[in-house]
């Protein structure tokens, strides 16, 4: 542990909270411009959280503001600094990062707050920094400890190779992977993710996650994959171009990261929640649950737009069709005419909290979810305000954690 931080860093700290409400996204906006001009730092980000959606200075800003809010009450901020160092851990990040990126910080405060940034200012959020990089560096470094000393495990970029793919939908595809070198793979958590690091040709260095959508075991993981874009979105460079590929194809994979995961430890009934590709951790936790906890009653509650674009509908009715605890519940957003009630999907419309609240057992149940924001942001602040604890309702969306509940919480 770092050494506790003084009084007065504490108090100068908390004193810049109005300041970080105000300005606290352009400070994050102008620290990652200066630690951008480095290219081998800018590499080790995922830059479509920056360029393409422009989602991390905000979750930063967030993050930043919540730290300053609560100095002086670091324990709520444990599961954030957990969610940290995992996705740290995705990107490969290293202790000799920090320096630059405590740099890039401090100059973006000075560069934004002119001289309201004094040096005593500064200097608080200097030993602030630090405090938390101390951290952060700690539990990284037990992470990468953990991961390299369990079978198969590894640390750094490991080479895979696509060994088959499958289409799951118009939009989505799935990827097996298995190591190049032979070996077998660490058995991952259900829920977790993988780390991406590829050179494509005229868009260099390229970061991506994406979440292992089958159940552990020692061979290959699966992924899948959604193809990014359309009539009002970008396309997604990494996505349009996986889907491009075939078997053979090498990936650089870091191991298994992320600490949004099944809790394997009881048999309580369990309710799993996806909007879109928000499925792919969910198929994960279904699988898990079908092979070693087949007593354990289970609903998997999945939305989707239509039928063309519901993907591993069968694969998810094959896994009920041979568990009676497993019970299925599908909606479709804009069913089209080739869509039948009762065939291929259970209910028009959207899913809501109203209707998970009354048809499973809310009073027992631990909820996860996994989807686009207005999904998540709906049915997490539901069934907050329908009186679940906030301990049994877990979430995962894809990108930056953000800012997602309507009042402060500690994260799950």
């Amino acid at each position: 542990m770092p050494s506790p931080l003084s009084a007065q860093t504490v108090a100068l700290v908390k004193a810049t909270v109005p300041a970080l409400e105000a300005h606290g996204l352009d400070i994050t906006r102008r620290m990652y411009e200066r630690l951008f001009r480095n290219a081998e730092i800018r590499d080790l980000f995922n830059q479509s959280h920056h360029g393409e959606t422009g989602s991390q200075p905000i979750a930063l800003a967030q993050a930043v503001l919540a730290y300053a809010r609560n100095i002086d009450n670091l324990g709520v901020l444990a599961g954030a600094v957990e969610r940290i160092a995992q996705k740290h851990v995705a990107l490969n990040i290293l202790p000799e990062h920090y320096p630059h990126v405590a740099d890039a910080l401090l100059g973006a405060i000075g560069d934004v707050l002119g001289e309201a940034a004094t040096p005593e200012i500064c200097a608080a959020w200097g030993e602030a920094y630090w405090f938390l990089a101390e951290l952060l560096i700690g539990r990284e470094a037990a992470i990468y400890r953990d991961l390299a000393a369990k079978p198969g495990g590894w640390n750094g970029w490991r080479s895979f190779v696509v060994e088959s793919v499958r289409q799951e939908s118009e939009t989505i595809r799935s990827f097996v992977l298995v190591p190049e070198d032979g070996g077998p793979v660490l058995r991952h958590e259900p829920g977790q993710y993988l780390g991406f690091l590829l050179d494509l040709p005229g868009q260099g260095v390229l970061k991506r996650n994406y979440s292992i959508s089958c159940a552990p075991n020692d061979r290959a993981y699966r992924i899948t994959v959604k193809r990014e874009g359309g009539a009002d979105q970008p396309a997604g460079i990494v996505s349009n171009w996986l889907h491009g590929q075939g078997p053979g194809t090498v990936l650089k994979v870091a191991p298994p990261a992320g600490e949004f995961v099944l809790d394997r430890r009881t048999d309580a009934p369990v309710v799993l929640v996806s909007g879109g590709v928000g499925l792919t951790p969910m198929m994960s936790m279904l699988e898990t649950i079908a092979a070693a906890s087949p007593d354990r009653p289970t609903w998997f509650v999945h939305g989707a737009q239509n039928g063309r674009l519901h993907a591993m509908r069968d694969h998810a009715r094959a896994l009920a069709a041979s568990n009676e605890n497993l019970r299925l519940h599908t909606f479709y957003a804009e069913p089209e005419a080739q869509d039948r009630p009762g065939a291929h999907y259970d209910a028009p419309g959207l899913i809501t909290a109203e209707w998970l609240v009354g048809q499973t057992p809310h009073e027992r149940a631990t909820y996860y979810l996994c989807g686009p924001k207005p999904f998540l942001s709906a049915l997490v602040n539901g069934l907050l305000r329908s009186g679940v604890p906030a301990d049994r309702v877990r979430f995962e969306f894809f990108g930056p954690a953000d800012e997602l509940v309507e009042a402060p919480r500690q994260a799950a």
